[in-house]
């Protein structure tokens, strides 16, 4: 276990006597990519700002390297923040932008011309260093905003949901890039979005976040393949969820027959629920799988087609490479290695 940078414990934070956060314990560790990911309200940016010394909890303690900072203003922290909207100084140009955190600290002039330099190349913008930000593309005044935050070279750098702003492919040649400055430059990101994509393709750990709580932490591996309740299930990627009931180690039953699968554990006969991947149902000819269904819809997707698949009552969400047509009889296979089982949980709502 790598050394703890950040550690919040039992923290509170409510406005106009509206919880947002109720004894939240996490802790960060040194280095490590982590990302703080739910829906809109769920508390993700409170703690976040919580961290950066932007608002004060009600209670509790904010810990770096084991000594407590709330009296620290932002300011005097060694940690800067990325903001989705950039927040560079139209006035100046890039070079004055990112030299802006050097010029305040009193840096000598040679430093800070090879800081901006050595931050423009990192970034793939040298020779940038005279132009205006509204001349630039979103993923460019991003990059710049980024290199304004690593340039003063902190320990942490707090990212408020970054690529928001950014298409589609910006924003996913963005997620690669932050991805490589942080493995280059060994500095702590912490990092918010709504965005599971973003979390899985980045992030070191997740942690998941509903009505401030933590709901699941860990790697995006463990997280997809291994959601503790519904609500992650549901929030990260795609799922078919159905009841069920652990007959005993090994064997669950669930759509109406008896299944082998990898879990153990539970209570002989304890209801449960099951969570199964659409791109983990394999569907073969009619007659020859373990449940025998009808196909009611088929949509393309790009690099996959999605279809429903109605089994009695219940209508199972497929993902394939090879699509069915509507109205046709399949069979349904789903191996054990692909039944996930989770303890019968709140189905929490989205808010």
């Amino acid at each position: 276990m790598g050394e703890h940078i950040i550690d919040l414990i039992n923290i509170s934070k409510s406005f106009d006597d509206t919880p947002v956060l109720s004894n939240f314990n996490l802790y960060i560790r040194k280095n490590e990519f982590i990302t703080l990911l739910g829906p809109s309200g769920c508390g993700k940016t409170t703690t976040l700002r919580i961290i950066g010394g932007f608002d004060k909890p009600d209670t509790g303690q904010v810990l770096y390297k084991n000594q407590d900072i709330q009296t620290i203003p932002p300011n005097k922290r060694n940690f800067n923040t990325v903001f989705q909207k950039y927040s560079l100084f139209p006035h100046m140009n890039i070079y004055e932008n990112i030299a802006f955190g050097l010029k305040i600290k009193k840096m000598p002039k040679d430093y800070i011309q090879e800081k901006v330099k050595w931050a423009l190349k990192l970034i793939n913008l040298s020779g940038y260093e005279k132009r205006k930000p509204d001349s630039l593309s979103g993923g460019q005044q991003q990059r710049v905003a980024i290199a304004r935050a690593i340039v003063c070279e902190p320990e942490i750098i707090l990212f408020d949901e970054p690529l928001g702003a950014l298409d589609l492919k910006l924003r996913q040649e963005m997620q690669h890039e932050l991805k490589k400055l942080k493995d280059s430059l060994g500095i702590t990101f912490i990092y918010v979005t709504h965005d599971q994509e973003e979390a899985l393709t980045m992030s070191d750990t997740i942690v998941v976040m509903s009505k401030g709580e933590i709901q699941q932490i860990g790697t995006p591996v463990d997280i997809y393949n291994e959601p503790k309740n519904r609500f992650v299930a549901r929030f990260i990627g795609e799922s078919n969820i159905v009841g069920g009931v652990m007959l005993e180690d090994f064997s669950v039953s669930f759509a109406g027959r008896k299944f082998e699968c990898v879990d153990k554990g539970f209570g002989k006969n304890e209801e449960i629920d099951v969570v199964i991947r659409p791109e983990d149902i394999k569907l073969v000819p009619s007659g020859e799988g373990m449940l025998s269904g009808t196909v009611k819809s088929v949509f393309f997707k790009g690099v996959h087609y999605e279809m429903r698949v109605e089994c009695g009552d219940i209508i199972w969400q497929v993902q394939s490479t090879m699509p069915e047509q509507p109205g046709e009889n399949v069979g349904i296979n789903i191996f054990p290695n692909d039944i996930h089982i989770m303890k019968k949980s709140e189905d929490l709502q989205f808010l």
